[in-house]
């Protein structure tokens, strides 16, 4: 929301928690619409409020959420269904409702208005496996794959289709809640990594996607901090030069 309202966006923040929503609101100066996204009826009763509000330019998901670091021998079918069901299945119910807004939005007299935006926070996992994450590997990569299929079946049409794909970043819950809670466990995922990439680097990076030319599409960005130099590759500790 920060990133977009100062690039001179008007927002409508979307997420479960009321009380965080309305409390980041009141901050940036965005709109506010509780809902849960994987249920079909909040889905709904956003396009509707949409709908009455006014044109809608650009949908920005960030679906997400993982649970558990289990093999897959070991993985408790419950936890997939989740990740699936928030990263995949949610992503497709506010496309799919969404999408007919967009398409009026971007169909207009003035060329250098008449595009819209789809953008798709996804993840390195999607593009790497690794051991204990392949639940997650499998979810974020299947919404990746809904942003392939997307961008091929709106081929012809002014709506521009943007992933980007962060590595490491530090938030207060992701890890947290992934860990089950375990405050020392989820601390330890982090430790002595210089710099990883916070939520406001990612929020700037699709900013920067949005406010390019109507022409320009990025169909993906990669990014990680420095100490990650690839999904399995993490360096702890100061990072210097070598001499």
């Amino acid at each position: 929301m920060r990133s977009l309202r100062a690039a001179g966006w008007d927002v409508v923040g979307v997420a479960r928690r009321a009380d965080r929503l309305e409390s980041l609101a009141a901050e940036t100066g965005a709109s506010a619409f509780a809902a849960d996204l994987t249920q079909q009826a909040d889905v709904d009763a956003l396009a509707e409020w949409l709908a009455a509000s006014g044109p809608v330019h650009a949908l920005v998901t960030v679906a997400g959420g993982a649970h558990g670091t289990d093999l897959v021998e070991d993985g408790r079918t419950e936890d997939w269904r989740w990740m699936f069901e928030i990263n995949v299945m949610a992503t497709q119910r506010v496309v799919a409702a969404l999408l007919p807004l967009l398409r009026e939005a971007a169909d207009v007299e003035d060329r250098a208005q008449a595009h819209a935006d789809l953008v798709f926070l996804t993840s390195t996992a999607a593009q790497r496996a690794y051991p204990g994450g392949a639940g997650y590997n499998a979810a974020k990569a299947g919404q990746s794959m809904i942003v392939d299929a997307l961008r091929l079946e709106l081929a012809g049409e002014p709506i521009r289709v943007v992933e980007v794909a962060p590595g490491m970043v530090y938030t207060e819950e992701f890890t947290l809640n992934r860990l089950r809670g375990d405050q020392a466990a989820a601390e330890q995922v982090y430790e002595g990594v210089e710099q990883p990439l916070l939520a406001a680097d990612v929020a700037d990076v699709i900013a920067y996607a949005l406010g390019t030319p109507g022409h320009v599409n990025l169909d993906l960005i990669t990014m990680r901090p420095v100490a990650q130099s690839a999904q399995h590759l993490l360096t702890r500790g100061p990072l210097r030069v070598r001499r």
